[in-house]
């Protein structure tokens, strides 16, 4: 049986390089300097991403670093705890394709009110954000042991988590996207939340996604 080869949809010179957007059959994905970024098979994980990150908030604020393929702002905007969503995405093409080719997986969300959109690098965004948020849902790469972009890297060091926790207010959440457990990573997390625990999110090949989430202590400032 042949595997039907992979369509080039659209090729770009982004900020980091790079960026392809493939489809093969009904399901896209988009390449970043040759490897793998996303896909639009199995949105389990990004929406895991979001739910565990606003489950029993009120009138959320919440900041999504990385648009991706559009599943994590449709579940944002889904949940009704979800009052405002700061979507930041650094790659201009990234979110074109948002808004035509990848439209039915969320990209339509980018046109609700609730929805402000910032094109910038994600650490930049978080140094100049007005106000803390309830909630940051940050996946921007394969995670923090498999980074795509080099300069997302300091954002998995203790300086960037440093800086995520002083953005989430008390009593608030920072959930992380990542490709494989990361223990290192993990600890780091602890070191700056009062709560942290890993969900796995099983996966058909390979290692399960993991969805790392970490609490703020309403009592307890940064």
């Amino acid at each position: 049986m042949s595997r039907e080869r992979p369509e080039v949809i659209d090729r770009r010179d982004g900020v980091n390089g790079e960026l392809t957007l493939r489809r093969t059959g009904a399901d896209h994905e988009v390449i970043v300097n040759g490897t793998f970024l996303m896909d639009t098979r199995d949105g389990r994980s990004e929406r895991a991403l979001v739910r565990e990150a606003v489950a029993g908030l009120d009138e959320a604020r919440v900041l999504l670093g990385g648009l991706g393929v559009g599943f994590s702002l449709d579940e944002a905007l889904r949940a009704p705890s979800v009052a405002e969503v700061v979507v930041c995405e650094i790659e201009p093409a990234v979110v074109q394709w948002a808004r035509t080719h990848l439209r039915e997986y969320g990209g339509a969300g980018l046109a609700d009110p609730r929805v402000s959109l910032v094109v910038a690098d994600l650490g930049e965004t978080l140094e100049s954000l007005d106000g803390p948020v309830d909630a940051i849902c940050l996946d921007v790469d394969n995670g923090p042991g498999w980074v795509v972009h080099e300069r997302n890297r300091r954002l998995y060091a203790d300086a960037g988590i440093a800086l995520l926790r002083r953005r989430v207010r008390p009593g608030g959440r920072l959930t992380v996207w990542a490709a494989a457990a990361d223990t290192e990573f993990e600890a780091r997390l602890h070191d700056r939340f009062d709560a942290v625990r890993a969900v796995t999110i099983p996966v058909s090949r390979g290692d399960d996604d993991i969805v790392y989430v970490a609490e703020a202590s309403p009592a307890r400032s940064p």
